[in-house]
């Protein structure tokens, strides 16, 4: 499974702050009080309302969908000079008479097809949000249906450049020495090939797209659910444009203060602000304590010790050398890595505890030859099923994304995100030391999600955008802002829940000691409040803490689940036409070489 370079997370920029804010008398849509809250700066207004009101020619599509593309433009400070192409899809409300109006739905990344989550919406969402809203999705500029970024000339030039970076992430110093190579490359070639449109894809352009969107499907106030990395795009719309916001929803959340990063932390990893290794390590030693407290007949890596002491028995033996897997190399990056994709699902400790006890007796050298045997097969059974199911998703991208031979721009689409938004580390020669130290403070994961930003190194990675939003980031919005977060979510620490509700006056938190990244449809509480506060503008208590509907080695996935949230919406979607590439959130990162 791979870490790779996929990962939302932030880049540099150097854009000027945004002007204070103008305070005007706005209205709570849970009580319908009168309150003080801000309001768009003149330059942001003017950037995106003398943009003229698009008319989206919808069409049918994908059996019960509506599609449309609209050109807007690329730099909002020439409004009539160059455009870039946006893929739209809407799947309209089931109750015309009761419809609210549109809900925009966008599934992280960076570089999740927002297209692909509405698609997905009537598998996903509950009734009454599927009756009262039509679920508006888009793929943001430069990603999926829409003018699609690209920092090679060819998939032949994409390939060889990128050759270090095949790996989950580089472990020893000669792969990071091609590792870092490889990233240069992907810099180099985005800072040139890829221009202008990879300059022009910070979260704030895709702010500023939204709000045109916004008024061109006819809402006067935007209604938003957005997930892992969308709920980045969520406080970065809710700041550029606090008075235009009627319900918002951030699930699975990421703080934009460090996010962006300024001043001294510019020689910091992006993870060691936002911590995404700290809450991998967080869910993967409480779900192995579980497994020990469980025993071996619920958890049958429980059988040989210490689950927690054995992990880590397992990383070194994987260190030291590979294991091979009927002629399949397992390496301490795939255990890692591995391991990191299943804790996305709330039922991933099934598959863990599967894999580490098949992979410990393939390597113990205290298992008998036939047992151990039994294990390599099983493992290498699991690996060619996982295979299997990479190969048919990469398949139904490949329908969209065809340049000679297949292109995948996902590297491309995700680094031109990460490495506009905000502050990196100078040179690619401090990554090795950096995620070193990362390791040190997130074991086994630190490093990892560390080295998915090598390529963003200010030295390397030389193209900028100008308008890129940089904060303030505590603005009194128009409507209060629903920040959910879970306690084991191992891509989105629980903590930059916490925080990023402290940061907007007008916000609320609610939690649960849910499992897997982000909590809509892991919980009955959560996805109830949630739905709740979209249609009706009502919020949950103050202080509300859910419980998730699955706990490892305690409460199993129960069959009568109903799929909800945007893991089980990449399966649909792909499932409902293989033109339709499945959506990028929750898919384990080997999947999409390392998407929270």
């Amino acid at each position: 499974m791979r870490l790779g370079p996929r990962i939302l997370v932030a880049g540099v920029a150097a854009a000027a702050l945004v002007p204070a804010l103008t305070v005007s008398a706005l209205a709570d849509p849970g009580t319908g009080r009168a309150q003080v809250g801000d309001r768009t700066s003149p330059v942001e207004a003017k950037r995106v309302d003398q943009v003229p009101t698009p008319k989206l020619g919808w069409y049918k599509c994908y059996d019960y969908a509506e599609c449309a593309t609209v050109r807007l433009p690329l730099d909002y400070d020439d409004p009539k000079g160059a455009t870039t192409e946006i893929a739209v899809l809407r799947v309209k409300a089931r109750n015309a008479k009761k419809r609210i109006g549109s809900l925009f739905v966008n599934p992280g990344g960076p570089g999740g097809q927002g297209t692909a989550l509405a698609y997905a919406a009537p598998d996903m969402l509950g009734a009454d949000v599927l009756d009262r809203f039509d679920i508006v999705g888009f793929d943001p500029r430069g990603i999926g249906f829409s003018s699609n970024v690209t920092c090679f000339k060819s998939t032949r030039d994409q390939t060889l450049a990128m050759e270090g970076m095949r790996v989950p992430f580089p472990v020893g110093a000669k792969e990071e020495g091609a590792y870092i190579k490889s990233a240069k490359a992907l810099a180099k070639g985005c800072s040139t090939t890829g221009k202008p449109l990879s300059g022009s894809m910070s979260t704030a352009e895709v702010a500023r797209d939204m709000d045109v969107l916004r008024r061109a499907v006819g809402d006067k106030k935007l209604s938003y659910l957005g997930f892992s990395y969308g709920t980045a795009l969520a406080q970065y719309y809710a700041n550029m444009f606090p008075d235009r916001l009627r319900v918002m929803v951030a699930d699975g959340v990421l703080n934009p203060v460090s996010w962006v990063g300024h001043g001294a932390n510019e020689k910091q990893l992006l993870d060691d602000r936002l911590k995404s290794g700290d809450g991998s390590y967080k869910a993967l030693k409480e779900m192995l304590v579980r497994c020990g407290k469980a025993g071996k007949k619920k958890c049958s890596f429980a059988a040989y010790g210490d689950p927690v002491k054995n992990f880590d028995v397992l990383a070194k033996r994987l260190k030291a050398k590979p294991a091979d897997i009927e002629g399949q190399k397992v390496t301490y990056a795939d255990l890692v890595a591995g391991t990191l994709g299943y804790l996305y699902s709330p039922d991933g400790y099934l598959i863990i505890d599967a894999s580490l006890t098949d992979l410990w007796k393939a390597t113990a050298p205290s298992i008998k030859a036939e047992e151990a045997e039994a294990a390599r097969h099983a493992l290498a059974t699991r690996i060619a099923q996982r295979r299997a199911e990479v190969e048919a998703q990469q398949k139904a991208a490949a329908n969209v994304l065809a340049k000679d031979f297949p292109y995948d721009n996902s590297p491309d689409a995700l680094s031109s995100v990460i490495c506009t938004d905000a502050s990196h580390p100078k040179k690619a020669e401090d990554w090795p030391a950096l995620t070193a130290a990362a390791d040190r403070r997130a074991p086994y994961f630190g490093g990892g999600w560390g080295w998915t930003t090598v390529q963003c190194a200010r030295q390397s990675w030389t193209v900028r955008d100008e308008d890129a939003y940089n904060g303030p980031f505590n603005r009194r919005t128009s409507a209060p802002v629903l920040f959910v977060g879970d306690y084991y979510d191992p891509a989105t620490n629980y903590n930059d829940a916490v925080s990023s509700s402290k940061l907007l006056p007008n916000s609320r938190l609610l939690s649960s000691d849910s499992w897997g990244h982000t909590a809509y449809g892991t919980s009955a509480c959560v996805t109830g409040a949630i739905e709740t506060y979209l249609v009706k503008g009502t919020l949950p208590p103050a202080g509300k803490v859910c419980v998730g509907d699955i706990q490892p080695f305690e409460k199993a996935p129960g069959t009568a689940l109903k799929p909800r949230g945007p893991a089980d919406a990449s399966v649909m979607a792909a499932g409902h036409d293989a033109k339709l590439p499945p959506v990028a959130t929750r898919i384990p990162p080997s999947v999409l070489l390392g998407t929270r």
